[in-house]
């Protein structure tokens, strides 16, 4: 890198006093050039052809000069782009750098991304090495641990936030349908459950949400139950949902030219385009390097002018997101909607690195812009450099939810299935469950990590929470240890102030469920509360078994210690066998990505040191000496030696590479 920027700088050193001198010898006298004494070696080895004449010359050196200026410029952004990579981790959860330049790459942007292999990548092409913008290890996902049992005599309460997000299921999805098992930091086990729809009651009255609760046999550990929360929002009829305000954020930067990310966009938005009416607005801001309002508030009904804004735009330069969030925002309020919907609707990978790129300062930047009541929807695009971390953290601060989408079909599930999940009916919506201790012996909520909140929060109205939109729905499911059934947990002394006797009424209570949530438009929340109580049920309804599949599926692949008995194959016994009423197929799916799941992992359980060495174009001997070296290094050098190597094996045997260094690690 160093020595082409030097010869650059040197060429250019070289040429331009000729330049100067060849312009100084131009603006003589065209009857009387003057003419220069030619030195010692130029006489005495005359040139076989005429010079060029001073013209020729300038034009010559003039276009010498821009393509080493050009090839300056882009040695710069190369250099700069490898200088501002962060470090990521590996699907092993290590350290890793960034993807190291193919030799058949081309410089992109100044996203910090790195390098993009030419023409497409296809997701789990042998042939194809996973690098630049497509490769797994730029990706950021959360880490955050599981949930543990608790004991309802030390916290007798479990209060958390509201989730609709359903980035995880379709992101681990793409991750799967590419040949890798997925890193266990990547599968949200509330995302997953709450990607699929379940019958369940419409509320009633004046309340836009609903829930009830139930509890069976736990289908991966039978000593334990399993309950099931179940809320149902407001469905509002697509000829009354009320006048929108849409404002379309995209990301045009030089991250987002392939054909998953902005393509893929223009393909999303135009599908929501054509449910639009002469009612709705919509604008367009987009942001690269600077930001810029592509559209104009423009009606509903003007399909064509939309269209061919959002088919015009191109992908290039680098990724000032906060510039982006702030002129979006200052179009909703300027063109605010009273009563209406007004909503800014963000498309990116999340690979923000112009101004603010703090996720800490980006948080408190949709905070600030969350009071002015425009709602906040973030799809995620693209692989390789996808930032779901982030952009989790975005949505559920600024009143929005989360969604990512790899495929057409997924664009479709969220603007045409739940299309009118764009107008909020509640907002803030809060859960917390109190469990009696003498019924409960000890409680795990199985997911929403991320959206626990203090107890005192619940009774807060300033504590923000998660929004639900026009039927969206809220599954919650929690493992229970009933009285009499023993589990080791850490003693805590009682306090001997605090001795509260359970009252007799309440003797047949398992728990009770008290959700709070507010109007669109409100400040004061309201509290609906259910108690769980009598005989526990024998079986499973079939929305609840198949629920509750969907929970162990994610547990298998973030391998967690409470996976219990189950299996792959217990998975597809109990999902097969509740399929019910799939309109759109996605439990059918489901079924195949589980299979898909089995054989990605079997087959690395199944592939020998001799059949990975092959893959990765290396004998045995030398497998196993890149392996031990691995296993002695720390930090960065670690993941780097791993990813290296990873970079020329087919996606199908990840997996078992990973497995293969692991084993000889441990050693």
């Amino acid at each position: 890198m160093s020595r082409l920027l030097l010869r650059a700088s040197r060429a250019l050193a070289a040429i331009i006093p000729a330049l100067l001198l060849t312009l100084l010898i131009g603006c003589g006298r065209p009857d009387a050039p003057p003419v220069a004494e030619p030195p010692p070696e130029v006489a005495q080895n005359p040139a076989p052809t005429p010079a060029p004449e001073p013209e020729d010359e300038i034009d010559r050196l003039r276009v010498e000069i821009k393509e080493l200026s050009e090839a300056t410029k882009s040695i710069g952004k190369l250099k700069r782009s490898q200088e501002n990579s962060v470090a990521r981790t590996d699907n092993l959860g290590k350290p890793i750098n960034p993807t190291r330049p193919a030799a058949d790459s081309t410089i992109m942007g100044g996203s910090g991304a790195g390098l993009m292999p030419m023409g497409e990548l296809k997701a789990g092409d042998p042939k194809t090495p996973a690098t630049g913008y497509n490769a797994v290890n730029a990706e950021a996902y959360g880490v955050y641990a599981e949930n543990e049992f608790r004991s309802p005599r030390v916290a007798a309460l479990s209060t958390f936030s509201a989730d609709v997000n359903t980035a995880a299921y379709s992101n681990v999805r793409r991750i799967l349908t590419g040949g890798q098992l997925p890193p266990a930091s990547a599968v949200v086990l509330a995302e997953f459950v709450n990607y699929f729809p379940y019958q369940y009651a419409k509320p009633k009255g004046d309340d836009p949400v609903a829930f009830h609760v139930e509890m069976g046999p736990c289908p991966w550990n039978r000593r334990h139950y399993l309950v099931r929360v179940g809320v149902q929002s407001q469905q509002i009829a697509a000829d009354k949902l009320p006048a929108r305000n849409l404002v379309f954020l995209i990301d045009t930067s030089g991250s987002m030219q392939q054909e998953n990310r902005l393509p893929l966009v223009k393909k999303s938005l135009a599908l929501l385009v054509e449910q639009l009416t002469v009612k709705d607005r919509v604008s367009i801001v987009t942001y690269a390097g600077d930001s810029r309002v592509a559209l104009g508030p423009t009606k509903g009904d003007d399909k064509k002018t939309i269209i061919s804004a959002i088919d015009g735009l191109n992908a290039n330069g680098g990724t000032n997101g906060e510039g982006g969030i702030r002129k979006a925002y200052d179009i909703a309020r300027d063109t605010f909607i009273a009563n209406g919907v007004n909503r800014v609707i963000l498309c990116t990978d999340g690979d923000f690195n112009v101004g603010v790129t703090d996720n800490g300062a980006l948080v408190k930047l949709i905070e600030e812009q969350r009071r002015s009541k425009v709602f906040l929807t973030i799809l995620g695009y693209g692989m390789g450099n996808y930032k779901d971390d982030r952009l989790k953290q975005l949505a559920n601060h600024g009143n929005g939810h989360h969604a990512y989408i790899d495929t057409l079909d997924e664009a479709k599930k969220v603007f045409v299935e739940q299309g009118g999940a764009l107008v909020c009916v509640a907002k803030d919506v809060k859960f917390q469950v109190d469990f009696n201790p003498a019924k409960v012996n000890a409680y795990r909520l199985v997911g929403y990590e991320n959206r626990l909140l203090k107890d005192e929060d619940f009774k807060n109205d300033a504590k923000d929470a998660g929004d639900m939109g026009s039927g969206h729905q809220v599954t919650v499911l929690y493992e229970i240890v009933p009285a009499g059934v023993d589990i080791t947990l850490p003693g805590v002394d009682p306090s001997k102030y605090q001795k509260v006797e359970a009252p007799k009424e309440a003797s047949d209570e398992w728990l009770t469920v008290k959700m709070r949530y507010k109007q669109p438009d409100g400040d004061t929340s309201k509290e609906l509360s259910q108690p769980l109580k009598g005989a526990v049920a024998k079986d499973l309804s079939d929305d609840f078994r198949f629920a509750a599949a969907v929970a162990s599926f994610g547990m298998i692949l973030r391998d967690s210690k409470f996976r219990g008995v189950m299996t792959y194959a217990g998975v597809l016994e109990e999902a097969q066998g509740c399929l019910g009423p799939d309109p759109n197929g996605h439990r059918k799916q489901f079924l195949e990505l589980v299979k898909t799941a089995k054989a990605i992992d079997n087959a690395a359980k199944d592939v020998g040191p001799a059949q990975l060495a092959k893959a990765a174009g290396v004998d045995e001997a030398t497998l196993r000496k890149l392996a031990e070296q691995w296993s002695n290094e720390i930090g960065e050098k670690r993941g780097k030696s791993l990813n290296e190597l990873l970079e020329a094996v087919p996606p199908a045997y990840h997996a078992a590479i990973k497995g293969y260094f692991e084993k000889l690690g441990k050693k």
